[in-house]
C-alpha cells in the first residue's frame, strides 16, 4: 500500500464487488424480453439503470439492438436537445512515476521524449488554441510529484488570465492523478471546471497487471476513491472513465454504472462526464494482447451507457474514427474534442503530422476545428462552446435538478447559438460561416416567440457586429 488508507473518503469502498459485477459476468442473466422491454421504459423515464438493468441490455437479443438505439437515440434528443459541446485537450508535462503497460507516458518508455512546458510554452499553446476558436480545455498532466496541487493551480490561473483577440478559454477542466483532500482543495481555488480521472480497468486482476505495485497507480482503492476525495474537498464536478481494451468490455460498461451509482448514492450527484476511449497504438508499446472489439459493439456499448446515466455527459475523444464519432453522436455523445493536439507543445511547435514519441498515444481524427464545426452543422447539430452552466453555478447537484424537467435543453440552446455565432464570426472559414448562418436561422424559426427569443436575437446581432462577446442567460 502506497498511500495513507486513513485518508481515504468517508465512502470508502470497493463497490465494484458491492455491485457483483464478477457475479453478473461470471454467470449471465438468460435473456428475458420483458424484462428488457421493463428496462427500456425506466429509461425512457429518465431513470438511472443499476448495473443488473445494464446487464439485461447487454445481453439483449440483436434482433433488439434496434430498440436499445431507438430508446437511447430519443433519451439523448430529450435530455440534450442537438448539441455537441466542443473542447481540446492542453497537456502540459508527461513526466511519470507510473509504469501502466498500455501507456506511452510509462517511466520505463526510453522512446517518449519528457518535457513540461514552460510559462511561455505555455502561453503560446494557449494562444494557438485560441487563434482556433476553442474555449473549454481540459489540462493533462502526467502522474508525477512534479504535478502537484500547487502546480496545476498555477497553470489553470495562467491559462485563465490569457486573452487573444476578442478569445479566452472560459472552461478548465483538469485530468491529473488522483490527489489527496489538501491538494484537491489548492486546486479547486483556481476555479476549474470538471476533475476527471479515469479508473482505466474496474477489473482487480487486470488493474494489478496494467499498473505494477509500488507505482502510485498500483493502488486500486486509493484510485477508486480518488473521485469521492475530489467531492468531499468541494468540486462541484467529476468526470469518470474507462480505457476499453484492458478488459472485457461489458465488465467496464458495468464497472462505469456502478461508480455512477456510488457517487450519487453518497454526495447527491453522479458524474457530470463519462469517457469511454479504446486502447490506441503508442510509441514503444506492444498492445497485441488487448482485448479488441468491433465498431459495432463500440456503437452498442455507448447507447447502453446513454441509457444507464440519462443525465451524464458522454465524451467520444478523436480516439475514434471521424466515421464512429459521427455515428455515436446520434444516439448517444454529447462532448467531443475537436481540433486538438496531444503533444506536449503541439498547437505551437508542430505541424499537421503526429508525433509519437510526445504524445500517449494515437489519435484517429485530426481533422482542424473548423472542418468538424461544418460537418457537425451539416448533420443537424449545434457546436457548443458554452460554459454558461459552470458560471452560473448550475454544477453538481444543482446541475441534475436543472436537467430533470428539461430545463438545460431550454437553458443551453440560446447559449449554444451564441457561443457558435463568436466562433462563425471570428474564427470560421466561409464555407463554415454561410452553413452556421443558415443552422441559426433555422433554430430560431423554431423556438417559440418570447422575450427569450427576442432578446437571443438582440445578442446575435450585437455578437455579428460589435466586439461585444460571452454573452449568456
Amino acid at each position: 500500500m502506497l498511500f495513507d488508507h486513513s485518508k481515504l473518503s468517508r465512502s470508502a469502498i470497493d463497490f465494484i464487488e458491492e455491485a457483483n459485477v464478477d457475479a453478473l459476468l461470471e454467470n449471465p442473466m438468460k435473456h428475458d424480453p420483458v424484462r428488457f422491454q421493463e428496462v427500456l421504459a425506466k429509461s425512457r423515464a429518465k431513470e438511472p439503470l443499476t448495473p443488473v438493468e445494464s446487464m439485461v441490455l447487454i445481453v439483449g437479443s440483436e434482433t433488439e439492438s434496434e430498440a436499445i438505439f431507438e430508446t437511447a437515440r430519443q433519451l439523448k434528443r430529450d435530455v440534450y436537445g442537438n448539441r455537441i459541446v466542443i473542447f481540446a485537450p492542453l497537456y502540459v508535462g508527461n513526466y511519470c512515476q507510473n509504469d501502466c503497460k498500455y501507456c506511452a507516458f510509462r517511466r520505463s518508455n526510453k522512446e517518449e521524449v519528457r518535457h513540461t512546458l514552460s510559462d511561455a510554452e505555455l502561453e503560446a499553446e494557449v494562444r494557438a488554441m485560441l487563434r482556433q476558436g476553442q474555449k473549454r480545455t481540459i489540462v493533462v498532466f502526467g502522474e508525477s510529484p512534479k504535478y502537484d496541487g500547487r502546480f496545476i493551480a498555477d497553470c489553470v490561473r495562467k491559462i485563465y488570465a490569457i486573452r487573444e483577440g476578442k478569445g479566452n478559454m472560459r472552461r478548465c477542466n483538469v485530468n491529473a492523478a488522483p490527489m489527496d483532500f489538501e491538494n484537491y482543495k489548492t486546486i479547486l481555488e483556481a476555479g476549474i471546471g470538471t476533475y476527471q480521472i479515469f479508473q482505466e480497468t474496474y477489473h482487480k486482476p487486470t488493474y494489478a497487471k496494467m499498473h505494477p505495485a509500488g507505482t502510485e497507480k498500483g493502488d486500486f482503492l486509493w484510485r477508486l476513491d480518488g473521485l469521492s476525495r475530489a467531492y468531499e474537498a468541494g468540486a462541484n464536478d467529476v468526470g469518470i472513465g474507462a480505457l476499453f481494451g484492458l478488459y472485457d468490455w461489458r465488465y467496464e460498461v458495468l464497472g462505469l454504472v456502478a461508480h455512477s451509482h456510488h457517487l450519487m448514492k453518497h454526495y447527491g450527484c453522479g458524474p457530470h462526464t463519462i469517457s469511454f476511449p479504446r486502447i490506441q497504438p503508442a510509441a514503444g508499446t506492444d498492445l497485441s494482447w488487448a482485448y479488441t472489439f468491433s465498431d459495432e459493439v463500440f456503437k452498442r456499448l455507448v447507447a447502453i451507457l446513454r441509457l444507464s446515466v440519462p443525465y451524464t455527459g458522454l465524451i467520444c475523444t478523436a480516439r475514434e474514427s471521424p466515421a464512429v464519432r459521427r455515428e455515436v453522436m446520434d444516439f448517444g455523445v454529447s462532448q467531443i474534442d475537436a481540433g486538438g493536439r496531444i503533444e506536449i507543445g503541439g498547437y505551437s511547435q508542430l505541424g499537421d503530422v503526429q508525433v509519437s514519441e510526445k504524445e500517449q498515444f494515437e489519435l484517429g481524427d485530426l481533422r482542424p476545428l473548423d472542418v468538424i464545426v461544418r460537418e457537425l452543422l451539416k448533420d443537424g447539430f449545434i457546436p457548443s462552446f458554452c460554459t454558461a452552466c459552470y458560471r452560473k453555478g448550475r454544477t453538481g447537484q444543482q446541475f441534475m435538478e436543472y436537467a430533470i424537467p428539461g430545463f438545460i435543453n431550454r437553458l443551453c440552446t440560446p447559449n449554444a447559438l451564441s457561443t457558435l455565432d463568436e466562433y462563425l464570426t471570428d474564427y470560421a472559414s466561409e464555407e463554415t460561416r454561410n452553413v452556421g448562418r443558415r443552422v441559426i436561422r433555422e433554430n430560431l424559426e423554431q423556438m417559440a416567440d418570447g422575450d427569450r427569443k427576442t432578446e437571443l436575437i438582440s445578442r446575435l446581432e450585437r455578437i455579428e457586429t460589435t466586439d461585444e462577446r460571452d454573452l449568456y442567460f
